[in-house]
């Protein structure tokens, strides 16, 4: 018998804000969080924005050594799973911390510190590199690390999946609770790669934005978007079996239903053109939560700004969804907090169960001149309100990953 999946906890930093509270109190206001890059000089570069987190340091909530000794993606998955955790009221001398599992990702890791002690052996010889450096960098030491603090000896994986790795983490919890293996899981994932060789990378493939302006940059769906623009940021949720969360009194916050995946075996970084990939998902993740197309009144669109990705979705979307798609609310995130890679579509899991809740949808913020192509609903400029109890988040990633996660509306008078 499948279980049921709630939420308990959520933390998040990203570049509209330093708490989950607080990044979905403004993104439903349509805050904007890219600017300049200011963590480097960009003189010599094309690329001027990025979505940098604001304030950010990590002796305000580490002590140094701790900070010195982890990489920055680490760090703020640290600072975001003690929200989280904090939140849920877990207390762990009263858990099984073998039923407490892991499911942290990044999509690149400690690019930051690969470039240094690249530097560092360049100019003194590579056998006098970090000791530390192979552990700073991998991608699963956010969630080794976050098991560390939390006390969680479960299952602790990582996936890798480019932009579709934390939606892949929150779904594979999802799927560890639900089917018996785990009570609790602390899921979702984190990025930090706003570095020269990380931008210059993504700018070489013409992947990013060039447009100095931060309110024209990211601008998912208006026909002149011209690429996607960097973020930085984390999310966690504490990921629960429905009964364990109810008879230790926890407030929950929402409900996780379905989930689907599918890989689209097209090409290295480009979706194909009918979106025949994120239809499959989408259709699988419909299909594992037991509902229909016309029961989802909201998406969270992956929506990164590019051409192909948007167009692609748009299509993806009307396939699955038929007439249905122009009545539904469908909005881009990514327009106020720029692309996250790795730890996007755990954030958008978390700004996709905050609109269902609230029943406010987030605008897509500098849409200015529509594409045909692009002709859904996509809550321009302005929240839009919400009627529905289903929700779905899209996140598709280089290789052809994609990722579908199903919320359902929470409603605290219910008894099962």
């Amino acid at each position: 018998m499948k279980r049921r999946v709630v939420i308990t906890g959520t933390g998040a930093l990203t570049p509209i804000g330093n708490t989950a509270e607080e990044t979905c109190r403004n993104a439903e206001s349509g805050v904007c969080g890219i600017g300049e890059i200011t963590s480097y000089d960009t003189v010599e570069m094309k690329v001027k924005v990025a979505g940098e987190l604001k304030g950010f340091r990590s002796e305000d909530y580490m002590d140094r050594m701790k900070a010195r000794r982890v990489a920055r993606f680490t760090q703020i998955a640290l600072v975001a799973s003690r929200e989280a955790f904090r939140q849920s009221g877990l207390d762990m001398t009263k858990e099984d911390r073998w039923r407490s599992g892991i499911c942290i990702s990044s999509g690149i890791g400690g690019l930051d510190i690969i470039e240094r002690e690249h530097s560092r052996g360049l100019k003194h010889g590579f056998d006098r590199v970090s000791p530390l450096f192979v552990p700073m960098t991998i991608c699963n030491m956010a969630a080794g690390m976050v098991a560390i603090e939390l006390g969680f000896q479960g299952s602790c994986i990582s996936t890798v999946t480019a932009c579709a790795s934390s939606a892949n983490s929150v779904g594979e919890a999802f799927r560890q609770i639900r089917d018996g293996y785990m009570d609790v899981m602390a899921a979702g994932g984190s990025e930090s790669c706003i570095t020269p060789l990380g931008i210059g990378g993504f700018t070489s493939m013409k992947a990013l934005s060039e447009t100095k302006d931060p309110l024209r940059a990211s601008i998912p769906f208006d026909k002149e978007r011209n690429g996607f623009v960097m973020g930085e940021g984390a999310g966690i949720l504490i990921l629960e079996e429905y009964w364990h969360a109810k008879k230790r009194g926890a407030e929950i916050l929402g409900e996780i239903t379905g989930y689907g995946t599918s890989c689209d075996a097209h090409h290295m970084t480009s979706p194909p053109e009918d979106g025949y990939g994120a239809a499959h998902c989408i259709k699988n993740a419909l299909s594992d939560a037991g509902i229909t197309p016309q029961d989802v009144g909201y998406i969270n669109a992956h929506g990164t700004s590019t051409e192909m990705n948007d167009r692609c979705e748009t299509r993806a979307v009307k396939d699955v969804f038929g007439n249905h798609a122009y009545r539904l609310v469908m909005s881009s995130t990514k327009s106020m907090t720029g692309h996250m890679l790795g730890a996007t579509g755990a954030v958008e899991a978390i700004l996709t169960m905050n609109a269902l809740q609230k029943q406010v949808a987030p605008p897509t913020i500098g849409y200015q001149i529509p594409d045909p192509d692009c002709d859904l609903d996509v809550a321009a400029n302005e929240k839009k309100p919400l009627d529905t109890n289903w929700a779905i988040s899209n996140s598709f990633g280089f290789g052809g990953h994609n990722a579908t996660i199903v919320f359902k509306r929470w409603y605290n008078e219910n008894e099962y």
